[in-house]
């Protein structure tokens, strides 16, 4: 991705710095092109910034919400850096249980930055069953 990019903006400086390159003193003078290469560096500009910030993060955003839709009693989670298991789900709202099993906080679902996969222990507590 980052090799087409590179080659794109390369060849898109070449073309655009080639007419000044290729023009001499005994020339006639250029037209007056500056509006249009203004145009095009403003639609290079969009089109970098589309691909290299705004996409990725939409869809990384997309991915985060999906993760959050799917929350489960019992899933392992990240809120805020603090890790606890989802207890109950409510409409905009998580309870985690705390490691120590005793402490219970709420969090918003939107500070759910993380799923972890689950432990050895539970998987063999489930297998076990």
């Amino acid at each position: 991705m980052k090799a087409k990019f590179y080659l794109l903006s390369t060849s898109l400086f070449l073309l655009i710095s080639g007419q000044l390159l290729a023009q001499n003193e005994d020339a006639a003078p250029p037209s007056d092109n500056s509006l249009w290469q203004t145009f095009v560096m403003i639609a290079i500009a969009f089109v970098f910034f589309y691909f290299i910030l705004w996409r990725p993060e939409q869809k990384k955003r997309k991915a985060l919400e999906a993760q959050r839709s799917t929350l489960q009693k019992g899933n392992r989670v990240v809120a805020m850096g603090i890790i606890g298991e989802v207890v109950r789900v409510g409409e905009e709202t998580v309870i985690l249980k705390m490691y120590d099993g005793t402490s219970k906080i709420e969090v918003y679902k939107g500070a759910i930055t993380d799923t972890l996969p689950e432990t050895d222990e539970k998987v063999k507590i489930a297998t076990e069953e």
